[in-house]
């Protein structure tokens, strides 16, 4: 599908005029921040919780500029209704520049990701990349080494790569979370250590709600065949069991984690788009 609108700065806009100038040495060398949010069926989805975390990633990286949140709800529900958008992804990317009141912010629809159901039936295979982000908890436009940590992934045919930090402990993949789960406890590296995800945000509470534990811990890639199943988790794709990370190969998914995948599903159902 081609949206044929998007936002700069609250004025909704042709798509062909969506262009940033060479000259931005901001957008150059990506300080930046920004979110991608799911729109299904009409329904927006968890749209306050990305809002803040846009807002905690600039100030994290000292990106100063004068939106508010309120007002970012009222421009991203503007360029939703005049894409007349049902289904889609949407990214906001709000870019920093030398003075406050010049710093720009676009909304941007975007087609959706559809991923092969097997995916979910049969598990993902990952590989891994040794890389520790700067700034764990800011979700910066500085994605080079994950990019080509991806890359690197996509050419042997994995869905995504689990960056490695430099104590040897697997921290999150490249564009997602990563759990392992065993009995009914699900497993997370360290929070100071990652990417405080949106959709890890939600599982973390539904299973929480429906009798799962939940315990930081750090988790060598030696060690995941201790446990009964991994997993990862982002936006576009939900809960994605993993079936391989390198060489290793894990067991077939356990009872719990069919269940929790289950129950988040029925969650993302009822919900209304609100934690």
């Amino acid at each position: 599908m081609v949206f044929d609108y998007f936002s700069k700065n609250g004025k909704v806009l042709p798509s062909e005029e969506a262009v940033i100038p060479l000259s931005s040495i901001e957008y150059s060398y990506g300080f930046g921040v920004y979110e991608t949010l799911r729109v299904s069926n009409g329904q927006v989805y968890f749209l306050k919780d990305h809002l803040e975390r846009l807002m905690e990633s600039a100030k994290i990286i000292g990106l100063e500029h004068e939106f508010r949140e309120n007002d970012i709800a009222k421009y991203f529900n503007q360029v939703i209704l005049k894409n007349n958008a049902e289904t889609c992804n949407v990214k906001m990317l709000l870019v920093g520049a030398p003075k406050n009141d010049e710093a720009q912010l676009f909304i941007i629809c975007l087609n959706p990701l559809f991923l092969d159901k097997k995916l979910y039936h049969n598990g993902a295979t990952v590989t891994t990349y040794k890389y520790e982000r700067v700034f764990p908890h800011a979700k910066t436009l500085n994605m080079l080494q994950s990019y080509l940590a991806y890359r690197k992934a996509k050419e042997v045919g994995a869905y995504d790569a689990l960056l490695i930090n430099n104590d040897g402990f697997i921290t999150e993949g490249t564009r997602t979370n990563f759990f392992c789960i065993k009995d009914k406890t699900i497993y997370t590296p360290r929070e100071k250590d990652i990417l405080l995800g949106i959709t890890r945000k939600v599982l973390l509470k539904v299973a929480k709600d429906n009798g799962f534990e939940v315990a930081e811990q750090d988790i060598k890639l030696s060690e995941i065949a201790n446990f009964d199943g991994a997993f990862i988790s982002s936006t576009s794709s939900k809960i994605i069991p993993i079936r391989q990370v390198d060489n290793v190969t894990l067991n077939s998914q356990p009872n719990t984690l069919v269940e929790l995948m289950s129950l988040f599903d029925d969650f993302l159902t009822k919900c209304g788009g609100k934690l």
